[in-house]
């Protein structure tokens, strides 16, 4: 569900995974999908066999999975909750079409802002918690091992942390549980001779919260790496791999946070969500947590769901 910058990024990077036997692009600009549905299917003779075509809401009947990107794109200084309300419109039309179609596939949601469409998407859709995914901190959290693998010259591969809460301002760096090549991070950078106090941890995390800004200032919008992302989480799902990735679905006394969609690390199979990672916390990062469940709270309740 939306062909612009995003979607069809998304319809790429599968493609060239070769995870899809069948890509189908809805949007309500029939020509600029038709126009990416094209210039994709050029692209077969270099990629695994997919068929990719231009579709309407009847095609999600069997879908397992549909993506929705549709939405107003984040403009240069605006925050990502400041789209709740023109998103929850398009919403409003997108979801109850998709689901007079198919109510048994899973629902993945990456318009931003993604927890308060997360939350949207669950409400419009009635489809069980487990089955309406947002792409959530997935994003942030590889900015957050990018930056810190740079920082250490270290494959950001083999460097691991979570950023969890709200894709957005109020997001929480869990540094207390950081690991390089299976060691602590504050075991392990005096052996690197790398500087970790918290001051050099402090600039990572704004690099890595400020990204989407920095990206959106420079060329318009971000697409290259959730497209990347995305397709992550349909990977873990179409291969049943439980793979664990920090996803946004609706949270149930999660370290005593309820009624709110957020990111925290999730174990994610064909079915959807199957559990969630009780990370045990510091107690500033307990904090940060819940200030970040209020901030995504209080818009969500501003929208009158």
């Amino acid at each position: 569900m939306g062909a612009g910058f995003v979607g069809s990024t998304i319809a790429y990077t599968l493609m060239l995974r070769g995870l899809l036997s069948e890509i189908i692009l809805i949007d309500k600009d029939l020509r600029r999908a038709e126009g990416e549905a094209m210039d994709l299917n050029h692209g077969l003779p270099f990629a695994q066999p997919t068929r990719i075509r231009v579709g309407d809401y009847p095609d999600c009947e069997d879908a397992q999975i549909v993506i929705i990107t549709a939405g107003a794109a984040q403009k240069p200084g605006e925050t990502r909750l400041a789209l709740s309300e023109r998103n929850r419109e398009v919403f409003r039309e997108v979801v109850p079409h998709i689901v007079e179609h198919n109510n048994n596939g899973i629902l993945l949601v990456v318009t931003n802002p993604v927890d308060v469409m997360t939350y949207v998407a669950l409400k419009l859709s009635g489809f069980p918690k487990e089955r309406v995914i947002g792409s959530g901190t997935i994003l942030d959290t590889a900015r957050l091992r990018y930056l810190l693998g740079e920082y250490l010259q270290v494959d950001p591969r083999n460097v691991h942390g979570y950023i969890i809460g709200e894709h957005g301002d109020s997001e929480v760096p869990v540094w207390s549980l950081a690991t390089v090549a299976g060691m602590r991070l504050r075991d392990f950078c005096p052996v690197c001779g790398e500087k970790h106090g918290q001051q050099e941890l402090d600039a990572l995390f704004e690099k890595t919260r400020n990204a989407a800004y920095e990206i959106i200032e420079l060329k318009g919008r971000t697409y290259y790496a959730i497209g990347i992302g995305a397709t992550r989480i349909m990977e873990s799902i179409l291969r049943d791999e439980n793979s664990v990735l920090t996803v946004s679905s609706l949270l149930d006394d999660y370290l005593g946070v309820s009624g709110v969609c957020l990111s925290v690390p999730s174990i994610v199979n064909r079915n959807g969500v199957r559990s969630l990672v009780r990370l045990p916390l510091d107690a500033k990062e307990m904090e940060q947590f819940h200030t970040s469940a209020g901030v995504v709270k209080e818009v969500i309740d501003s929208l009158g769901l």
